[in-house]
């Protein structure tokens, strides 16, 4: 492809991230003076309304009939999992750890297509995969002093997250854009529900600067959808993917900036593990593919 098409496509994927994470760190500061559940609800609700919007502008159902295709109610239950999970973690856990934790996503993707679409993997990719798992074990350490339950959300969050994207393979192609956005922020409205229903009491709904916070999160969120969207159409996806991983800078600088976490060496270790590990998982899959008489 064009390099100028790939060059677009890097910074599309780059701007993505960058609005992933100023999404969290959203999110994370409302949940910090209202509970989860609501924050999750309201949160969904309002992408949800705006992605509505663009359906109905473009002259479209704001749900698509597909929506109730096997794969997207499996689709959508793993996105169930995963939303809940990380919005937990948001609130409960450092936002650097998390957000190195879910750089494992692609690892998990990749194991998950082994034994579900038979794909076939060499022993590199295989040790690859090991020595990230090895990453979020680094930054979990289970068993010693510094070891955070909490962070068990992200890695709860991360699996469903996968399990999404593994679901997404077998989806049909024929959803829009807002039609994807509008299911996705609507499993959200679900997971907030859900988890008011686990909490046993009805919490009182966020208003002044959470609600303004949270909607701040809608708003950079469907942003950062749309880049994303926008990113893998345009530049080949073997060289925009790997752009992905900009989230996890993205994250540290704000978690320091504005929470005044100080990551230690073992969660910088264990993130330079995963991503290096992600990284050359990657790049095998690609010399694999353009080269298929040699072992993957």
């Amino acid at each position: 492809m064009n390099s100028a098409l790939n060059t677009r496509g890097a910074g599309y994927m780059t701007l993505a991230m960058a609005c992933f994470a100023i999404e969290d760190v959203f999110f994370k500061s409302a949940t910090q003076s209202v509970d989860v559940g609501p924050a999750l609800l309201v949160f969904g609700a309002i992408g949800l309304m705006l992605f509505a919007s663009m359906s109905l502008k473009n002259g479209e159902a704001v749900f698509h009939p597909a929506c109730l295709h096997r794969s997207q109610l499996v689709r959508s239950g793993f996105e169930l999992m995963g939303r809940l999970f990380w919005a937990l973690a948001l609130a409960y856990a450092p936002l650097a750890s998390t957000s190195a934790i879910l750089q494992a996503t692609p690892i998990v993707v990749t194991i998950g297509a082994i034994f579900v679409f038979k794909e076939v993997v060499g022993w590199r990719r295989w040790v690859a995969m090991l020595v990230g798992f090895t990453g979020v074990l680094i930054i979990l350490r289970p068993g010693v002093e510094n070891f955070e339950v909490a962070s068990l959300f992200a890695v709860l969050g991360m699996l469903g997250f996968a399990g999404r994207d593994l679901a997404t393979r077998a989806s049909p192609p024929a959803m829009s854009m807002a039609q994807l956005g509008s299911l996705g922020f609507s499993v959200l409205v679900i997971a907030g529900i859900v988890l008011m229903l686990f909490e046993g009491e009805l919490p009182s709904a966020p208003s002044g600067l959470p609600l303004l916070k949270l909607a701040a999160a809608s708003c950079v969120g469907v942003l950062a959808y749309g880049a994303l969207t926008q990113a893998m159409r345009t530049g080949d996806v073997s060289f925009v993917t790997p752009f992905r991983y900009t989230r996890l800078v993205f994250a540290l600088i704000l978690a320091v900036t504005l929470f005044g976490e100080r990551p230690d060496v073992w969660v910088l270790v264990g993130a330079a593990v995963i991503v290096a590990a992600g990284l050359y998982s990657f790049l095998r899959d690609r010399a694999s593919r353009s080269a298929p008489q040699q072992q993957p």
